[in-house]
């Protein structure tokens, strides 16, 4: 294992001092971890998002003006925990309430689910919303229902700029609830990743094989393929996507008036011929940007022979996995209220336009 680390135990402590002292404009918070706005609270609702730390720049490099105001990580790949939620939600919420966004893996929905309880107490407005975008797989080693993944960080634009623009608390909540049903991804591992705890990588994968929609953590995907051509596997993941039919789930959301828990039924459906989207091709750490281009090239000509036009792209390393070579594609179901706080100005340490 090369990595430019002092010891596993500090790294992401030292990471950590490293962003405050790069950006003057977060404050970072050590014990319990968490990064908010230098500038927070706002008169606004704040933005919290969280997971463990691997997957850089989500959520950490998104905390600013038009996304997030506050994120917590956890330790590599390793949840958070409701204490670091708690104390990041009291640095940044005003009047206007919080909203937690939730990738669905299992610690992060249960250490989440105990914070929004936490801050109910304190007299707090609150609210969560999860995102659960991964077609590849129902359930996995960590998670009951599918991952979260790529949308995250489109839900974390979309919602940031909505609660800068002085969307309430509904509002924001039913923004996201609608942009994480809207979006739909997978992903593709040429290589493992080593976390710096282990000294070894997560699983091994011969020279000639790939990993079908694995997950951000190193889980398992569908199938080990033969290596193939980059338009052989991004055709395989955008078809994958596209004709991925009607979804259909419970989830359990915040009731603020009654203070407690309800479950819903959601249905996100398919993409259909016609629909506008926002495409996300996005390096899971080890992949050069040169090469995500040429997955985004054929992704765009998959799009068009169905009649899908790509309105918005994103293209670069937005939610990784430590070094691991692979990417994902995410594509997000966009209307006029989408397409409008995606195009609002961001200014954060990893995303900034218009600002």
């Amino acid at each position: 294992m090369k990595k430019l680390m002092n010891a596993p135990d500090d790294v992401v402590k030292e990471q950590l001092a490293g962003m405050a002292k790069a950006h003057p404009e977060i404050t970072v918070n050590i014990d319990p971890s968490f990064i908010y706005r230098a500038d927070a609270p706002n008169k606004k609702v704040a933005l919290i998002s969280g997971g463990g730390s691997g997957h850089e720049p989500m959520h950490t490099g998104f905390v600013g003006m038009g996304m997030l105001d506050g994120a917590c990580p956890g330790q590599i790949f390793t949840s958070p925990t409701p204490d670091q939620m708690y104390e990041c939600a009291k640095a940044v919420a005003s009047d206007n309430g919080v909203l937690f966004l939730v990738k669905n893996y299992t610690g992060d929905v249960m250490n989440f689910e105990t914070a929004v309880e936490m801050v109910h107490g304190d007299g707090i407005k609150v609210q969560s919303i999860l995102i659960d975008d991964d077609v590849a797989v129902k359930d996995s080693l960590y998670t009951a229902g599918r991952r979260g993944m790529g949308t995250t960080v489109l839900v974390e634009k979309i919602v940031g700029a909505a609660a800068e623009a002085g969307y309430n608390l509904k509002q924001c909540t039913d923004l996201a609830r609608k942009t994480s049903q809207n979006g739909r991804s997978i992903g593709v591992a040429l290589t493992s990743c080593t976390v710096p705890a282990a000294g070894k990588p997560t699983f091994e994968l011969a020279d000639d094989e790939v990993e079908m929609g694995i997950g951000i953590h190193g889980e398992p995907g569908t199938k080990r393929i033969q290596m193939k051509t980059v338009n052989e596997i991004t055709e395989h993941m955008a078809r994958c996507i596209i004709e991925d039919g009607a979804y259909t789930r419970t989830v359990r959301e915040w009731d603020t008036e009654k203070g407690e828990w309800e479950e819903k039924s959601l249905t996100d459906e398919p993409l259909k011929s016609c629909d506008k989207v926002i495409a996300l091709v996005n390096s899971m750490g080890g992949t050069p940007v040169s090469e995500l281009y040429a997955v985004y090239s054929k992704l765009a000509d998959v799009c068009k022979s169905k009649g899908i036009k790509i309105a918005r792209n994103l293209i670069g390393p937005y939610i990784t996995s430590l070094e691991m070579q692979g990417c994902s594609v995410t594509l997000l179901k966009a209307d006029k209220e989408i397409l409008k706080f995606w195009d609002a100005p961001v200014k954060t340490p990893s995303l900034r336009w218009g600002a």
